[in-house]
């Protein structure tokens, strides 16, 4: 992968987040999938980066999240969180589209009893509706969830919702200061999983 085109996944990556913030704070007006806003944040990083983009290579841009390849441990690390009648879940900004589409091409969709999506109230998280979406799907009170995201703002946000929360921190980032930390801090699922097996 080229310096440019890295540097331009990267500022993508940070608009995505930036737009999908910044239409939840303006409101319902202002929604738009995440989909939309994902291929707003490339146009607008090539822009800023003076990239012109084929058709072709938008395309391949924007499909790059529809064939998401899972990290090597997880498929393995899923089966043994599932075992003994753990129920899991995904909650994501992704519209349905991208998400089932990510899990045909991980191979992981028979690991999750529901696939939600942010799409469903309109708002993006951490907005508190998103997080209720995973509540009232497994009829399950918020401090029997145990909450899983490599996103510290996540975290964070699912925190606030009284979610008991493990940060998936792969990167060795530091702890987002939002003043909502995660419960557990782990480097890998593997090590969600011995810990989940101790208790």
């Amino acid at each position: 992968m080229s310096g440019t085109w890295r540097r331009l996944l990267m500022s993508r990556r940070a608009k995505q987040l930036e737009y999908s913030f910044l239409r939840s704070l303006i409101g319902p007006a202002a929604y738009v999938d995440f989909w939309t806003i994902t291929g707003d944040a490339l146009d607008s990083a090539a822009e800023k980066l003076g990239v012109h983009l084929s058709a072709s290579d938008r395309a391949r841009a924007l499909d790059g999240w529809l064939e998401v390849k899972p990290y090597s441990e997880v498929e393995s690390n899923l089966a043994l969180l599932v075992r003994d009648g753990r129920r899991c879940a995904i909650l994501s900004n992704g519209n349905p589209a991208m998400l089932h589409a990510a899990l045909r091409t991980g191979g992981l969709a028979p690991r999750f009893e529901a696939v939600l999506s942010a799409d469903a109230v309109r708002v993006f998280k951490p907005d508190p509706r998103v997080y209720q979406l995973t509540v009232d799907s497994l009829a399950t009170p918020p401090a029997e969830l145990l909450f899983i995201s490599s996103n510290g703002w996540d975290a964070a946000g699912a925190r606030a919702f009284r979610l008991p929360v493990t940060w998936v921190n792969r990167t060795g980032a530091p702890i987002e200061r939002l003043g909502f930390l995660p419960d557990l801090i782990v480097s890998d699922l593997a090590g969600l999983a011995l810990m989940l097996d101790a208790t």
